[in-house]
């Protein structure tokens, strides 16, 4: 379920990515979608009102981080996540109709994704030359050329399928259970509702670099009971060994304990960039330890009042 339902959507390009795939599980739009070349043009023309939301990915289970999407959601014009897709990433190894396994000599296909079928590429086509192009979609449309010197493709299925290309293997990434994680990206605006089973994304610049300074950071939850589900730290770009962390936390801003450490966060960083709250894809409700639920924060609210008289 996504925080809203924008009327159009932009999306990480071109047609045929996994970014495109991810896309189609969310609900139909009366509108055709809009593919951009980079992560940093989709977020661009939400923030230019092209479209209300663009789909970008975020993070992926072997490579980690999307760069990315980390630096161009932390500066610029605020922007909200409204929502998230995880989606399992298998590639496939597509051919012109009529190619044979055998006949595979030269493959084309994104940097990521020839990491990723390494060890696959070795036990089944150890001679052949594999070229890394700009994306695995761009890779099955060149192959999809009768006159291309390529002849396979690594890519998503569905940019197989739009181009009418015969698989010739199935699921050959090396690691079976790989997933990237997308987000859905609007303009800033009100946060939507809370489901009881949501994330919270923030980048958190430190006031000042000095002993123990991650670890107020970290005690802001820890003592309030928040779990992190990702942190990883990125250069601010301002001066060597400068860093900001970006972090998904488990819980909604609405949350007493979430809304409690996002104010010790305000108090002892130099900035916090709130990036929304939103409704987690795997719809896993968190584990709230005694002393930290909306209930607990209330009833000791109510005892201080009456200790104030």
């Amino acid at each position: 379920m996504l925080a809203v339902q924008p009327s159009h959507y932009g999306y990480f390009g071109p047609v045929g990515t996994f970014t495109h795939q991810a896309l189609l599980t969310l609900p139909p739009l009366r509108d055709e979608p809009t593919p951009y070349p980079t992560v940093g043009l989709a977020l661009q023309a939400v923030r230019d009102g092209d479209v209300a939301a663009a789909l970008v990915p975020i993070e992926n289970s072997v490579e980690g981080g999307v760069t990315a999407t980390l630096d161009n959601l932390t500066y610029g014009e605020p922007l909200r996540i409204v929502g998230e897709v995880v989606l399992p990433v298998q590639f496939t190894l597509f051919a012109r109709n009529g190619t044979l396994l055998h006949d595979v000599h030269r493959v084309l296909t994104h940097p990521h994704a020839a990491a990723q079928c390494r060890d696959w590429l070795a036990a089944n086509l150890p001679d052949a030359i594999i070229t890394e192009g700009g994306s695995t979609a761009a890779a099955a449309a060149e192959v999809a050329d009768p006159r291309s010197r390529f002849d396979a493709a690594i890519c998503a299925d569905i940019a197989g399928e739009l181009n009418k290309l015969t698989p010739l293997a199935t699921r050959i990434a090396d690691n079976p259970d790989a997933v990237t994680r997308f987000v859905l990206v609007s303009r800033a605006g009100a946060v939507g509702p809370s489901t009881g089973a949501d994330k919270t994304t923030m980048v958190l610049f430190m006031r000042d670099n000095h002993p123990g300074a991650l670890l107020e950071i970290l005690e802001q939850f820890a003592s309030r009971g928040v779990n992190l589900c990702r942190i990883e730290s990125r250069p601010t770009k301002r001066s060597l060994g400068d860093y900001c962390f970006s972090v998904d936390a488990e819980g909604h801003i609405d949350d007493a304990r979430l809304a409690e450490a996002m104010m010790g966060l305000h108090r002892v960083c130099k900035d916090v960039i709130f990036l929304g709250s939103y409704p987690r894809a795997d719809l896993t409700e968190p584990i709230i330890p005694h002393g930290t639920s909306n209930d607990d924060y209330a009833a000791a609210a109510t005892w201080l009042q009456r200790l104030r008289g």
